[in-house]
Order: structure tokens, then C-alpha cells, then sequence
């Protein structure tokens, strides 16, 4: 991790340089809207988590900022869009642990996801739920590890493919377990995943709690847990994976924001005032807590604070997935 965390830092730093190239323009600082790269369809949770920081952003920064849905290619397409415009604060990415630790480990991309971005500020994440069907035989977690293990290779998780979080968690369980799975893909991001799921068609399924919780709720599919070391506060009485029997098995489906590397740091300090103003404000905490998205300490809301993060995040998963050999088609 050191040689990642001094990569990140080193941008930052580059950074703070460019500042005094451009100091000029800084101190004018935003004098026209914003392009924020969404790297997923509209309507997604990300476009709506998105879409919610930019709406809230706009009044601190006394301009618009516009969502731009990008999605395509594990996200690459978004993220090469951003890495290849003008350091000047007015086109960002808003990306997330899929676009930028999973995706880069299973996708070939025409850019650097560590030194061709500059890191802004994290936002908020949210905890995996693994969810099943409910003809499968086990009440609780423990009950299903036993039944995984009596049945190698015979459960079917489905994933979102190759470079998504889904199928990260799916690679994490089977590395933690030592349990083979049966990892069958979906291309529509999770709606025909969750039918399947429901009519019994695939067993499992990692998904975000957003996504989860309202089916749980319908008694539609059963909950075992959320992978997290906390419960959710929308959902207090679902265990956590460690009260479950496996702890650490975290997955938490983060979202941040990036520059283009060269951005002027007064700039980077000013689109990071603006979330960090946003995620103090009553009415959008509110708002993320409804949308199952669980909020990240004041401390942790740096451009520094998202640049070890990241690194860490590298650190964890890239050995995992790519030691799988998965590779985004």
C-alpha cells in the first residue's frame, strides 16, 4: 500500500503546483455550471446518490452542476471521458469502489486509475446485503455456510459481471469460505437479477441495501446479513456478517468524486468544501439515510482522507480479483 498511498499523494501534490500556474482563475472559481460524470445509466443508485450530492453542491458553489450519465465498459468510458478534459474543475467523475478498484482490475482501460485523477472527497457508502431465495435451506448464515459445503458447486450467485461489485463480493465469499460457486452474470445492472432471484432461478445474491431491504420487507426473499461491522440504520435488526459467523467479510459499495489530474488545488479544496457542506446539511443527511447510504465521519471527507482510502481499497481487492482471473467482457 505505501507505493499506491505515495502515488496518490504525489498527484495531490501536482496538484497544489498547478495552483500557482493558475491561480488567476482559481480565485474565479466556479464561473459557469459543472459536468459530473456518472459512470452508470440514469435512474441506477449511483445516478440517484449522484444526482442528490449535485442538486445540494449547486448552492454552496453558486452555479449548476449536471449530471452526465456515461455507463458502458465497467466504467471506463466515463472515466477516460474525465481523464482526457481540461484540468479546470469543470468536468468530475462521480465514481465509486466498482469504477475504481474493481474495474481496473478485470478491464483493460486507456488510463491510470491512480495517477490520472485527483482525488476530491468521499461521500458516502453503502454495506452488500446477501440475500437468497427463499426455497434455499438455511434459516441464518451459519445454516447456509453448512449448505454450501454439503452442496459444492451446485449454488448460483448472481452478479452484475466482470468489473462489478456484485461479483467482487461473490470472488470475496469464495476466497474467505473456500466454497466454489456457480457466478452467473446479468447485464442490466440488477433489476432481472433480483426476478430470478425471487423466482428461484439463481440461490444468491450481494446487493446493495437499497435494493435489498424493500423485497426482505415484501417477504419476497430472505436476508442473512449486511457486510459491515455495523448494522444499518435502516435495517437494525439484520445482523451484521460478524454477529452472523463470518467476520470480516466486508464489502461496502463506497462512492467518491475525482478531478482530472492537474486540477489546481484551490479548485479541488473548493468542489471539496462544497460536498463536505452538503453532507453536513440536515435535509440531505435525511435524505441519504433513506436511501440506505451510511455516512462517513467529518475527518474522512479530506481529499487526503479519499487517497489513502483508495489506496487501502486497491491494497484489499486486487489481489482477490485478480488472483480469480476475471476479466470484464
Amino acid at each position: 500500500m505505501p507505493q499506491i498511498l505515495n502515488a496518490l499523494l504525489a498527484t495531490l501534490a501536482v496538484a497544489g503546483v498547478s495552483a500557482n500556474c493558475v491561480g488567476a482563475n482559481a480565485g474565479s472559481y466556479p464561473s459557469r455550471p459543472i459536468t459530473m460524470i456518472v459512470p452508470f445509466g440514469a435512474g441506477g443508485g449511483t445516478d440517484t446518490l449522484g444526482r442528490l450530492i449535485a442538486e445540494r453542491m449547486k448552492t454552496s458553489l453558486q452555479q449548476p452542476v449536471i449530471a452526465e450519465n456515461v455507463p458502458g465498459a465497467a466504467g471506463s468510458l466515463a472515466l477516460a471521458k474525465v481523464a482526457r478534459s481540461a484540468p479546470d474543475g469543470y468536468t468530475v467523475v462521480f465514481g465509486n469502489w466498482a469504477t475504481h478498484v474493481v474495474g481496473p482490475a478485470t478491464h483493460p482501460v486507456p488510463y491510470d486509475v491512480i495517477k490520472d485523477f485527483v482525488p476530491v472527497s468521499l461521500v458516502a457508502m453503502q454495506p452488500l446485503v446477501l440475500i437468497a431465495n427463499k426455497d434455499v435451506p438455511a434459516n441464518d448464515l451459519l445454516g447456509l455456510l453448512a449448505w454450501l459445503k454439503a452442496n459444492p458447486d451446485r449454488a448460483t450467485v448472481a452478479t452484475s459481471g466482470p468489473g462489478s461489485a456484485t461479483h467482487a463480493a461473490g470472488l470475496f465469499f469464495q476466497a474467505r469460505t473456500g466454497i466454489q460457486l456457480q457466478l452467473v452474470p446479468y447485464k442490466d445492472g440488477g433489476a432481472q437479477s433480483m426476478r430470478d432471484l425471487i423466482g428461484g432461478h439463481v440461490n444468491l445474491m450481494f446487493t446493495q441495501a437499497s435494493n435489498a431491504l424493500p423485497q426482505v420487507q415484501a417477504g419476497a426473499i430472505r436476508a442473512y446479513a449486511v457486510t459491515a461491522d455495523t448494522r444499518l440504520t435502516t435495517a437494525p435488526s439484520l445482523a451484521t456478517v460478524d454477529e452472523a459467523g463470518m467476520p470480516g467479510l466486508h464489502v461496502a459499495l463506497w462512492h467518491a468524486m475525482w478531478a482530472p489530474k492537474g486540477t489546481p488545488d484551490a479548485i479541488v479544496r473548493a468542489l471539496n468544501g462544497a460536498i463536505t457542506k452538503t453532507l453536513t446539511d440536515l435535509a440531505t443527511r435525511q435524505r441519504l439515510t433513506d436511501i440506505s447510504q451510511e455516512l462517513f465521519p467529518q475527518d474522512r471527507l479530506t481529499p487526503e482522507a479519499l487517497a489513502a482510502f483508495h489506496a487501502a481499497e486497491i491494497e484489499t481487492w486486487w489481489p482477490i480479483i485478480k488472483a480469480s482471473g476475471s476479466k470484464a467482457e
